[in-house]
């Protein structure tokens, strides 16, 4: 049974320095510090230890051979995104890791499927590297942020970028990132618990109730972790919607439950119960395997949950690679071996 694993990030080995390059601090650096192992390194200021799966595509495919994993779809690491930064600088940046990324597909076509990172806080130049990463490199998708310092989804400077996908028939792929409340949220690593939860909610109804999903109606996202907090708050945002519609429905009148089943989630929920709703709020055909790898909070097998749950073969097809491929809108024989 093929799986693909629509939720995995990636770094190159290496990098220039980026604060030497663009003669200001705040981008994250790799330190090696022994054979397989590195140090995320902010300003001088330790962020995470990785390791040479993290960076290495054939340790990836060894690692995924034991996890009965046939495709993963690349992404940077969220922290790479620094849309903070003067937009040429982040634009340049973009261009090392997707060209990076696509170059793993290259090499590896049937074991890889690679997403771009773009300078989100400028559409033209976002748009042009999404052209240049789609038309020239091949790639499916692009990945975005939950928001743009601060700008949510359905803020007209974003809109181009979202427009210019749809025209280009690019997947987008929304992960959280600089989550909301993180001033109160310094202990127990709440920003990832509960912050990105939140934060995804939010993307997503950001793009329903600003009237984004209706006025691109072909546009194919797909939201990390499950579609974070929105699942468990459907009913809530209908409610809200059918007692208050002059403050909810203001930017888009319809019922936002309408737009279930018409945008993608991952499965990363580590929670069976959870996810057997899932299937039934969305449908199956909107639900696709993803694990987080290489990072803790992800799924340490990918898939391992949904076997463990016994569903039936087109739900298990549907989570394991069609959904993926639906929203990516590949072809099953590419991937085949």
């Amino acid at each position: 049974m093929l799986k693909i694993d629509i939720h995995t990030h990636i770094l190159p080995e290496n990098w220039p320095d980026l604060k030497e390059r663009y003669g200001y601090g705040g981008f994250m650096q790799l330190e090696h510090c022994g054979t397989g192992c590195a140090r995320m390194m902010m300003d001088g200021k330790h962020f995470r230890d990785i390791e040479s799966n993290c960076w290495d595509p054939q340790v990836r495919i060894e690692e995924c051979q034991k996890s009965s994993v046939d495709v993963q779809v690349l992404s940077t690491v969220p922290v790479m995104f620094n849309y903070w930064a003067k937009p040429k600088d982040t634009l340049d940046l973009s261009m090392i890791l997707n060209d990076h990324i696509a170059e793993i597909v290259t090499n590896f076509p049937k074991r890889y499927i690679g997403l771009a990172t773009l300078p989100m806080q400028d559409a033209d130049l976002s748009i042009k590297e999404m052209e240049r990463c789609v038309k020239t490199k091949g790639m499916a998708g692009i990945q975005i942020g939950s928001h743009v310092n601060g700008w949510n989804l359905d803020d007209p400077r974003i809109f181009p970028i979202l427009e210019a996908a749809q025209d280009l028939n690019t997947a987008i792929f929304v992960h959280p990132w600089q989550m909301m409340g993180s001033d109160r949220m310094s202990l127990y690593w709440l920003p990832w618990l509960v912050g990105m939860p939140a934060e995804t909610a939010l993307s997503i109804c950001s793009l329903i109730f600003g009237g984004v999903f209706e006025k691109l109606p072909k546009l194919r996202v797909a939201f990390a972790h499950g579609g974070g907090a929105f699942p468990s708050i459907i009913g809530r945002l209908e409610h809200g919607y059918n007692v208050r519609p002059d403050i909810v429905a203001t930017h888009n009148q319809h019922n936002p439950r309408n737009y279930v089943g018409k945008f993608f989630v991952d499965s990363l929920v580590h929670e069976p119960a959870v996810l057997e709703y899932m299937i039934n709020l969305f449908g199956a055909d909107c639900i696709a395997l993803g694990s987080d790898y290489p990072f803790p909070l992800g799924e340490e097998e990918p898939g391992k949950m949904i076997k463990a749950m016994k569903l039936d073969v087109t739900t298990n097809n549907w989570l394991y690679a069609d959904t993926a491929l639906k929203w990516l809108n590949l072809n099953r024989k590419d991937y085949e071996r």
